[in-house]
């Protein structure tokens, strides 16, 4: 059977990125797609596992020749997912992780509409801005893009299947396995998986 594909959005400083690094360290079983960019690489990123930092030229080459499930520009700069990378680990049984914007979730739901969407809300947004202002990863003028964006973003939440409030991180971390565990419980995913077992039982 196909594996899950999970996607995972939310507003810069709502804490995303530090939630999936959760999971994926708890959860051995999940891949998380690296996506590729052409933005400059913040520090203590590498290439190959934050992203895969390429420039604006092979990124439009890549796009024209089709191989993006989905593509983006967000504050300046573009976003893409691997179509052929994301199908290969899903023919073989393997859950992927997506990180991404809602306008990326939104195309990969066209193409894939078993796609399990959670969306990841701070618990106010003045603890946004505050994130986004101490995090000191980006200068003020992206910061500033970035908090005039939220709001728009965020009003996106109502197009996915979870949401998670992350403001005790325990317990947002917490969250989300059990959308990921929940997902694979199901009846259908489980009659799939465990074919044989339940055969011999009727």
């Amino acid at each position: 059977m196909n594996g899950n594909l999970f996607i995972v959005c939310a507003p810069s400083g709502a804490g995303k990125t530090t939630l999936v690094a959760a999971l994926l360290k708890a959860d051995p079983g999940i891949r998380l797609s690296v996506s590729y960019t052409t933005r400059k690489p913040r520090a203590g990123e590498v290439d190959g596992r934050d992203y895969h930092f390429i420039d604006q030229q092979k990124f439009q080459g890549m796009a024209a020749n089709g191989e993006f499930l989905e593509s983006a520009l967000v504050h300046g700069n573009y976003y893409g997912t691997s179509h052929s990378w994301i199908d290969e680990q899903r023919t073989a049984g393997a859950d992927i992780l997506l990180e991404i914007d809602w306008q990326g979730a939104a195309q990969v739901r066209r193409m894939m509409p078993d796609a399990i969407g959670i969306f990841v809300l701070p618990p106010s947004f003045e603890t946004l801005v505050r994130r986004l202002n101490t995090r000191a990863q980006d200068p003020p003028d992206v910061i500033s893009r970035r908090i005039a964006a939220a709001r728009a973003e965020i009003s996106h939440v109502t197009e996915f299947n979870y949401v998670i409030i992350n403001d005790k991180f325990d317990e947002a971390v917490l969250d989300l396995a059990s959308v990921v565990r929940a997902q694979r419980l199901l009846a259908a995913n489980q009659l799939a998986r465990h074919s044989d077992l339940i055969n011999r039982m009727t």
